[in-house]
């Protein structure tokens, strides 16, 4: 007589909680441009505002003393100048429901090469009016090497009023 052996799976389960999730997981699709890399902040003291997918990004810098709005074009760290191969960069905002396009033009910085620009200027008052308005929703048009990029600044304008009491707008 011939014995057979059965074998008969055991299976474990394990007891979940309700609501439970599985812990989140890491993020690894952008490890070569981690958060962390980056700065809070331009390497020229302003707010830092992304171009594609961080291919480039451009830092914002709105000076109310001297009255000037200048853009910085940053490489993908945020951290070097890139100058480009652009006479002017476009800024497009909204006030009282409509379009406007503001011009910001080249003046290259001083280690630029010949023909290139990393910084663009306006001193166009109405411009830095504008971007004080809560619904103008600012947002940088530059082109860089035929391809055109599109970037939201954000702009938190910080005004000193009487007794020197700082208020954000």
């Amino acid at each position: 007589m011939k014995k057979s052996a059965i074998f008969i799976p055991i299976v474990v389960l394990a007891v979940v909680g309700c609501g439970s999730s599985p812990p989140p997981t890491k993020d690894t699709t952008h490890t070569e441009h981690a958060v962390d890399d980056h700065p809070s902040e331009g390497p020229h003291g302003g707010s830092l505002i992304e171009l594609g997918t961080e291919e480039y990004h451009a830092e914002f810098v709105h000076d109310d003393a001297a009255k000037s709005v200048t853009i910085y074009i940053l490489d993908s760290t945020a951290k070097v100048n890139e100058p480009i191969d652009a006479a002017e960069i476009t800024i497009n905002l909204q006030h009282e429901g409509r379009g406007e396009q503001f011009t910001l033009s080249a003046s290259a910085d001083s280690s630029d090469p010949v023909g290139k620009s990393s910084r663009f200027v306006s001193t166009d008052a109405e411009l830095g009016e504008e971007l004080d308005h809560e619904d103008a929703e600012p947002q940088l048009a530059v082109k860089i090497d035929d391809k055109s990029y599109r970037g939201t600044i954000e702009h938190k304008h910080v005004a000193t009023h009487i007794h020197g009491v700082k208020e954000k707008h």
